[in-house]
């Protein structure tokens, strides 16, 4: 990383920076959790900019290379696809080819963004960083800004001893204490780490009544009850667990949301393979349709394999969970051990275990019928875990001569 030279802070002290290294608007809970972030801080009244790739066929027009700097509001496409109502402002970083298509240092994404577009155009707009790419922490310490730096998985390597002590550095946030206990054996300080759970999007408390459509559409005239699972469908997630679940509970009907093309072309496969009527594999959904599918189901499952990834998985999804009401069965795993919204959930089972989570769903189908209204959300347990209020505590830990000032009407921490 070199010398540190100390500089003043930089010329915008208001603007709040988010950076991620992808290409939005994309169906992966990375982005999805990064987009809420930024949508929260907008959200609260500060000046926010969300920075990340395009390589759009526009990426090749050189008046964007070199006026890159052109904060625009989220389209409506943008909007609805991440459920966001904010002043978040925008900016898509062009990547014209051969950047990211040939292999090279100098052709690589970080080194475009931190070596380009940062010292030269962001830099001196910018006055805090929030992001999880640890190239762009670094590239943004050399330059005298203030950070906030996230990080949700285990690492396998050491940090640079030079950025983690750096005084910039304002803050490390996980999700559990498991990354926490990770991220001190790789030379975190204990005391820059902030164990903060992700959040929810308050639209998620909302009561729709296009629940009863999706509700109507899944089960036909066919089925009586559905179980839903939403979220990413990587086998450690579970997913195989549930379609033997739906083989075990022919009556009842699963519906899968949410994967890249790849995973759902591969579980569809399966589940034709199998030859599992019962289950229906919906794809990616924007958020608001999100809301509602939650909202229809009669049980919502979140099962999980033991191993490591269940130390470190952030619970994303159950906050939606929560938010619609609905009765939950989840894996007993340690990374949903311990907060006090775990015992929001409905029945626990055993990971890898087939029967026990077969035996999860039967329970709460008898003990838990669903109203003709739907479920009702437990808004007073889950208000303190909105985004906003989640960016408002990540705020509180940075120094005030660093901390953004909201510029306007931010509506409330809710």
């Amino acid at each position: 990383m070199g010398p540190v030279s100390f500089q003043p802070p930089t010329m915008n002290r208001n603007q709040y920076l988010f950076f991620i290294r992808e290409v939005l608007p994309q169906a992966s809970a990375h982005s999805i959790q990064v987009v809420q972030c930024a949508n929260a801080a907008a959200g609260l009244g500060y000046n926010t900019w969300l920075t990340y790739l395009d390589r759009s066929w526009t990426a090749a027009n050189p008046s964007r290379w070199l006026n890159p700097i052109q904060p625009r509001p989220a389209s409506p496409q943008f909007r609805e696809f991440y459920n966001i109502q904010s002043d978040l402002r925008l900016i898509p970083l062009a990547l014209p080819w051969p950047i990211d298509r040939v292999r090279h240092r100098l052709t690589n994404a970080s080194t475009a963004v931190c070596k380009y577009y940062w010292p030269l155009f962001l830099r001196h707009q910018t006055g805090l960083v929030h992001t999880r790419d640890w190239n762009f922490v670094k590239a943004a310490l050399q330059a005298g800004a203030p950070v906030i730096y996230e990080c949700h998985h285990f690492l396998s390597h050491p940090y640079d001893p030079e950025v983690v002590n750096h005084p910039l550095l304002q803050v490390a946030v996980t999700v559990v204490d498991t990354v926490k206990a990770n991220m001190i054996d790789n030379g975190m300080p204990p005391e820059k780490i902030m164990v903060l759970a992700n959040g929810f999007n308050p639209q998620f408390l909302d009561r729709h009544p296009a629940a009863a459509v999706w509700r109507h559409r899944l089960l036909g005239e066919d089925f009586q009850r559905l179980v839903v699972y939403a979220g990413a469908l990587y086998p450690f997630k579970g997913i195989d667990l549930l379609l033997e679940a739906a083989r075990a509970l022919p009556r009842i009907k699963f519906a899968i949301a949410g994967g890249p093309v790849d995973q759902q072309h591969h579980y569809q496969a399966a589940v034709q393979r199998q030859g599992l009527s019962n289950v229906a594999l919906l794809g990616f959904l924007p958020q608001k349709e999100l809301a509602e599918l939650l909202q229809a189901a009669d049980v919502l499952a979140h099962p999980h394999l033991s191993g490591q990834a269940a130390s470190f998985t952030s619970p994303l999804k159950l906050f939606d969970y929560l938010a619609s009401g609905t009765p939950i069965v989840a894996s007993r795993i340690p990374s949903l051990a311990g907060p006090d919204y775990a015992e929001s959930i409905s029945a626990w089972c055993q990971p890898d275990q087939v029967q026990s989570l077969v035996e999860g769903i039967q329970t709460l189908l008898s003990c838990h019928p669903r109203p003709d209204a739907g479920f009702q959300s437990p808004e007073q347990i889950l208000q303190k875990y909105s985004w906003k209020a989640r960016i408002q505590s990540i705020l509180n830990r940075v120094e005030p001569p660093y901390r953004p000032e909201p510029m306007g009407n931010s509506g409330g921490i809710g």
